[in-house]
């Protein structure tokens, strides 16, 4: 019997987990990560901490799954986008990686957007200057850090610093490259015009081949590390939010994918590179062959909901079920949270407000307020977060008949009838809750000639749950505090 396994370097963890051919789980791993903030809007790791964290993740889920090494058929990677790893030219690291999350780079983004103009970010790389991404990192090393800067041989990205340490291959492919601000989507190559444009060599990037590709084989050593086969094969894989809208199974257009992560984004698969007018959402190239997907991106949703049980309900710290406690308040308390409203933008905010300065905030408290209606405000606030992106998505992709729920707003019964009601659309999950980490070893299997493509696998291995239906009038009763959401931000806009 063959396995596969997906490997997915996130920000609160590195997760493995072996499947076999009809995708059922043979074995899990996570192993916890740290993040450092050294300064307020700073957030970096160490990618040496991803790779020990992997090695550990490796291990562990091959003892789990009691299966040989020689029958692990092939790795995929997945990972957190924009992430910056600067290696010299012996491979090893300069500094920590600034993340996703990080928002240092607000200056070196003016700086982008007054040299290149936001008409040709669209044409070139289909997207702003923004602070997560990558580019605006790099430029910030070169400016405030030169001489690690002078350093640098390349950028990579977080997963691909793990298939350089598994494989000593230096490659990365489209799906993770769309979110650098350095690759040209619609054509599916490094952007000349962008890395000339901020007087950057292309040599800085890596070699780019297809998700399914294989484009490695684990080393020697690395085998001796992991207790892996050496030889087995290493394929592209993709970006976290590529390989979660592969892990439902969200691989051709009208279909739409909501998770919940530290942040949350909708994704929706197109046929065509198409992009917000405004590009208040992402384009981004999805992980197989001629396909893109536009996505919109909130920064802290399950992490907003992680802050709130964290700070506000400290008395269940370490209670069986906390979690379930808070829905259960939430869901006892009216719709609206009887006038209050949270802002969810602890980390700044992407769509639709392209703001990394935006803060939160809980508007209306009074004196009738209990934690339960912040309970119930934090899970709305996300979920509005959520609706600002759909909306912007469903005015450029397919017409959606549905929502296929992934991540935290997918575990509650609470949550997801509360994005039901709230979107308007059924909701729908899948028999398979592995994340991005599925989606990466379904790569992985069609890299080795398991399935005949992406789409074969995920109709061979994933089984779509019945749809939860909205209640149309809950979804008119969320009208009125989902406009009073969307007229808190330009009302506060620069106060916070």
């Amino acid at each position: 019997m063959r396995a596969f396994m997906g490997l997915d370097v996130g920000t609160s963890a590195v997760r493995a987990i072996l499947v076999d051919e009809m995708g059922r789980l043979k074995g899990a791993s996570a192993v916890r990560l740290s993040l450092s903030t050294p300064k307020p809007g700073w957030a970096e790791q160490h990618p040496d901490d991803w790779w020990k964290a992997a090695v550990t993740a490796i291990k562990q889920v091959v003892k789990k799954s009691k299966l040989k090494a020689i029958q692990v058929g092939g790795i995929g990677l997945s990972g957190q986008m924009h992430s910056s790893v600067f290696l010299d030219r012996s491979g090893e690291i300069v500094r920590p990686a600034l993340l996703w999350c990080d928002s240092r780079t607000t200056a070196e983004c003016r700086e982008i957007t007054e040299r290149i103009g936001e008409e040709r970010l669209r044409q070139w790389v289909a997207n702003p200057a923004l602070e997560g991404f990558t580019l605006p990192k790099v430029l910030w090393l070169r400016a405030h850090e030169p001489a690690a800067f002078r350093r640098v041989d390349k950028v990579v990205l977080a997963k691909d610093y793990i298939r350089y340490r598994l494989t000593g291959a230096l490659a990365c492919e489209p799906s993770d490259a769309s979110g650098t601000l350095m690759f040209d989507i619609a054509t599916r190559r490094w952007s000349s015009e962008m890395m000339e444009a901020v007087d950057l060599p292309m040599s800085l990037l890596a070699t780019v081949g297809e998700s399914a590709e294989v484009l490695g084989r684990v080393s020697a050593a690395s085998a001796k590390l992991t207790g892996l086969a050496t030889g087995t094969p290493v394929v592209g894989g993709g970006a976290d939010n590529a390989c979660g809208a592969i892990g439902v199974g969200a691989v051709r257009p009208g279909e739409a994918v909501a998770s919940w992560g530290t942040s949350g984004t909708i994704v929706a698969p197109m046929s065509e590179p198409k992009v917000d007018p405004e590009m208040r959402a992402h384009t981004f190239c999805h992980a197989l062959p001629d396909s893109w997907y536009m996505m919109g991106v909130m920064l802290t949703a399950g992490g907003a909901v992680a802050w709130h049980q964290r700070e506000l309900a400290r008395e269940l710290e370490g209670r069986a079920h906390a979690n379930l406690l808070l829905d259960q308040e939430a869901a006892d308390t009216p719709v609206g949270a009887e006038g209050l409203t949270f802002l969810p933008y602890l980390q700044g905010e992407r769509t639709p407000h392209r703001d990394a300065s935006a803060r939160g905030a809980f508007i209306g408290l009074s004196l009738a307020h209990s934690r339960a209606h912040l309970s119930r405000a934090v899970i709305e606030g996300v979920c509005f977060g959520m609706m600002d992106s759909l909306t912007i998505v469903r005015a450029q992709v397919a017409p959606l008949s549905q929502i296929l729920l992934t991540g935290g707003g997918a575990q509650s019964p609470f949550v997801r009838r509360m994005q039901a009601d709230v979107y308007g659309l059924p909701v729908v999950r899948v028999n398979r809750e592995q994340g991005p980490a599925f989606g990466a070893a379904l790569l992985a299997a069609v890299g080795v000639g398991a399935f005949r493509n992406v789409a074969s696998a995920c109709r061979a291995t994933l089984k779509r749950l019945a749809r939860e239906k909205p209640d149309r009038r809950a979804h008119a009763a969320y009208a009125a505090p989902y406009a009073r959401f969307k007229a808190l931000y330009p009302a506060l806009k620069g106060l916070l």
